[in-house]
């Protein structure tokens, strides 16, 4: 295991809340996808409620579902991607038949959830991944809508991670996570 995975993951396995700084490619993906597998596979999220990750690009999206199916393939969890500039088809069947793993950018995960096909209140377990690079694109005014059609930051775990923890980021976490642990590794 990496030092971004030790940290992070004696934090939330137990099901508290962790803000990480972290550059890419240090693991923190899996750390991630470690506490929700392990969580929801042991009971910890209440039954009809579901993991999301919010990411910036669809291209992270697709990528950070490829390692998802990869690590919870006896899992039998339903993993479904969320992004624009494609066909709604496939993404609608997936929800149709119940998601557990739900990965998306804010703009489609948005306009699913206004159409009322994702219901934001059954977020059990929240992931910000490149939580700066979301601001830095102008996704800061869609996340705090994402989060604000949410359950209260005390019924759901939540983690944000980021290369930078920004003040943005950091207001962020305060304002939106559940009492998170500051986690900063410098690269």
């Amino acid at each position: 295991t990496t030092e971004v995975q030790e940290q992070t993951l004696a934090r939330t396995l137990r099901g508290g809340d962790a803000a990480v700084q972290s550059q890419t490619g240090t693991g923190k993906t899996a750390a991630f996808l470690a506490t929700i597998f392990d969580r929801m596979a042991r009971g910890d999220v209440p039954r009809g409620r579901f993991a999301l990750v919010i990411v910036p690009t669809r291209e992270l999206a697709v990528q950070i579902e490829g390692e998802a199916r990869l690590l919870g393939r006896h899992l039998g969890m339903k993993i479904a991607c969320f992004y624009g500039g494609a066909g709604y088809t496939s993404q609608l069947a997936a929800l149709k038949r119940g998601v557990d793993l739900a990965i998306g950018t804010p703009g489609r995960l948005i306009d699913l959830s206004e159409r009322g096909l994702l219901r934001l209140k059954d977020v059990g377990i929240l992931v910000i991944d490149e939580a700066d690079r979301l601001f830095d694109m102008g996704f800061l005014p869609d996340i705090k809508r994402l989060l604000q059609g949410m359950s209260p930051r005390t019924e759901r775990q939540s983690m944000l991670f980021s290369a930078t923890l920004s003040r943005v980021s950091r207001k962020i976490a305060l304002d939106y996570l559940n009492n998170p642990d500051f986690i900063e590794l410098t690269p």
